[in-house]
């Protein structure tokens, strides 16, 4: 008894320490654990950390379980900044200048000429020597690789898109009320959007209505759009041995007349030179537009936000506006912008690996899928391999998964992706046209040429002639007024831009 009493106090003793070493621990670990966790979400600290800022063209961030999910998936910790769309380039201009850009930071392929100087001053680093070691990204494609090269060398991981998205998105419930057709015509479509201004197809007896609602943006807004259908180049035309600007085209003057006769009727909103783009959506939304005019895929979002307004809307599509030349549709180079890699923010080349390796796993089929369908079972259901989008379920993609869609590179080349079978009948009519636009789309001729000139100051003498633009438009300047801006542009610069895209084009060509 005395020896098994003296054996029980010391494993006693024994517990009793060892107890308190646990509760310790414990706590150590609690405190690790709270020090350790950003916004309720435990991190590793031995996981790299990459840095993003993508913009945001949808009210919300993607919903913060998938965002958990895909850290766990790719090994890393994932801190994103989104950035409204509408202040997303100022942003970027920002963070540039003083010296905050993420390690990875999108650019749209709009805002790309600004940055060229940049990456030629070593602001950036190059990958391109790098797209081999990882499995995916030596699979991107060439040619697209090709449009996106500064100086022949490779800075960026691409966002892939169609070549044209561009459409009329229209209200089909205030075509019924009317007994119109879909447009088929430019001559249609005007006189579509004259009878949504002035033929009251709401129904509501009231002069509340007008038939087109557009932004300060000549390229995503309406006007590059309908200059497609009077047949103004993309960018540049091709003339004999020369190379000629779209704002010298007579079709260019032709859409210039076409909006100057909306805006003086009162077909479109009056103060369109000075919309954002949230305005402008909302003027769809609210019932007080009938038409937008972009990109097609924006459909579903529009449709699901007016219903939620207006249960009896209804919202059709139209790709094919014939003009003057028949069919045509401008193109964007086959990326939409693209992902570049601060020398600031990433020090070494082995982080430089641990960035490029995340972007090579969202390629993978888990991550991928993932990202473009949500979670199956809710967001999406998959019969025989394919991927089925049910109606009911579409504005939860759209609140939930659809900011993820920025953070894809090269899904549409992408082989680990799933195919979709079916969808909701709006997005399958927007995906069909879409493909249908490949049939008639018009590229720009000067899309992988360089011209110092246009990298240096294409943004200053841009502003030169969508001002003018705008002026014609609303009736502050005439014709020969246009005329004399775009002289001004030639004496500042134009000119010498010229020169060098003919330089480069044709010197090619030889």
């Amino acid at each position: 008894m005395p020896v098994y009493r003296a054996r029980t106090a010391d494993l006693t003793r024994v517990f009793s320490r060892l107890a308190a070493w646990l509760a310790l621990l414990a706590v150590l670990c609690s405190c690790a654990s709270r020090a350790a966790t950003v916004g309720e979400r435990p991190l590793s600290a031995a996981l790299p950390v990459v840095t993003v800022m993508v913009p945001l063209h949808f009210p919300n961030p993607p919903e913060s379980s998938l965002l958990r999910s895909i850290e766990e998936m790719t090994g890393t910790r994932l801190e994103i900044e989104w950035v409204r769309d509408e202040i997303y380039a100022d942003k970027v201009s920002t963070a540039f200048t003083t010296n905050s850009l993420k390690k990875a930071t999108f650019v749209k392929y709009t805002d790309y000429i600004v940055m060229k100087n940049a990456i030629r001053s070593g602001a950036f680093w190059e990958i391109g020597p790098y797209l081999d070691e990882f499995p995916n990204l030596r699979n991107l494609d060439a040619d697209i690789l090709k449009q996106t090269t500064v100086d022949g060398k490779v800075y960026g991981l691409y966002t892939e898109r169609p070549s044209s998205r561009q459409g009329v998105i229209l209200r089909q419930d205030w075509l019924d009320n009317l007994n119109l057709e879909k447009p088929g015509t430019i001559d249609e479509l005007y006189e579509t959007m004259r009878q949504f201004a002035y033929g009251d197809p709401d129904r509501n007896g009231k002069n509340d209505t007008i038939g087109l609602t557009d932004r300060d943006d000549l390229v995503f807004g309406a006007f590059k759009t309908l200059g497609s259908y009077f047949g103004v180049p993309n960018g540049w035309s091709v003339e004999g041995t020369k190379l000629v600007p779209e704002f010298e085209s007579p079709r260019y003057m032709d859409t210039l007349n076409f909006m100057k006769k909306l805006y003086d009727e009162r077909i479109v909103n009056s103060d369109f030179a000075v919309t954002s783009k949230d305005v402008q959506r909302n003027l769809l939304i609210q019932g007080k537009a009938g038409v937008y005019i972009g990109s097609m895929s924006d459909v579903q979002r529009l449709a699901g936000e007016a219903k939620a307004v207006n249960p009896k809307a209804e919202f059709t599509l139209v790709n094919r506006i014939a003009g003057p030349e028949g069919y045509r549709v401008w193109s964007i180079p086959n990326f939409n912008g693209l992902f570049l890699f601060s020398k600031t923010a990433i020090k070494t080349e082995d982080e430089l690996k641990q960035v490029l390796r995340f972007f090579d796993r969202t390629m993978d089929a888990d991550v991928a899928n993932l990202m473009k369908y949500g979670v199956e079972g809710r967001h999406y259901e998959l019969r025989d391999g394919k991927v089925y989008l049910p109606e009911e379920t579409s504005q939860m993609r759209v609140n939930e998964i659809a900011s993820l869609y920025t953070l894809m590179i090269a899904d549409l080349g992408n082989p680990n992706l799933l195919k979709v079978a079916q969808q909701g009948t709006l997005p399958e009519l927007a995906d069909r046209l879409i493909e249908d636009n490949e049939k008639f789309v018009v590229r720009d001729p000067t899309i992988d040429l360089e011209s110092p000139t246009y990298d240096e100051r294409g943004t200053e003498l841009s502003k030169i002639v969508s001002d003018a633009s705008y002026n014609y438009i609303i009736g502050q300047i005439d014709e020969e007024g246009f005329r004399k801006e775009i002289d001004r542009w030639k004496r500042s610069g134009g000119s010498q831009i010229i020169r060098e895209y003919e330089q480069a084009y044709f010197g090619t060509a030889k």
